[in-house]
């Protein structure tokens, strides 16, 4: 059960419009500060010399990309290589793909958005 009715709580705003607006606004505002804060924390990140510190993003390529590569090309060779020798090893651990592949897709498609952006010069 509500505390209000939806009458009700249009009620409390009636005759409070600019007021209203007047919130919007600062809201607006504040997010947009958050916004410039957080680009020039993306700066400052990317700019520095530690790839601790500016190499978070490829380092998740990089572990995507290996992956993949393990889970398609590297175990299956690595397996026919040991069979191959005579040795016969328990399989080469198999990688959960469903969750690498949505990380994967997600970063691929940030950086297509982006891309797009930078194709059409928006900042």
């Amino acid at each position: 059960m509500s505390l209000f009715s939806k009458k009700e709580f249009i009620e409390l705003f009636k005759g409070k419009e600019a007021k209203v607006q007047a919130f919007r606004i600062e809201l607006i505002k504040e997010l947009q500060k958050m916004d410039v804060a957080q680009i020039e924390l993306n700066k400052v990140e990317a700019s520095h010399k530690n790839i601790f510190v500016s190499g978070w993003r490829p380092f998740i390529g990089w572990v995507c990309g290996s992956a993949l590569a393990y889970h398609f090309i590297f175990r299956d060779l690595a397996q026919w290589g040991l069979n191959a020798l005579g040795l016969q090893l328990n399989p080469l651990p198999v990688i959960e793909l469903g969750q690498l592949i949505s990380i994967l897709l997600a970063m691929l498609g940030m950086s297509g958005y982006r891309t797009y952006e930078k194709i059409k010069k928006v900042n």
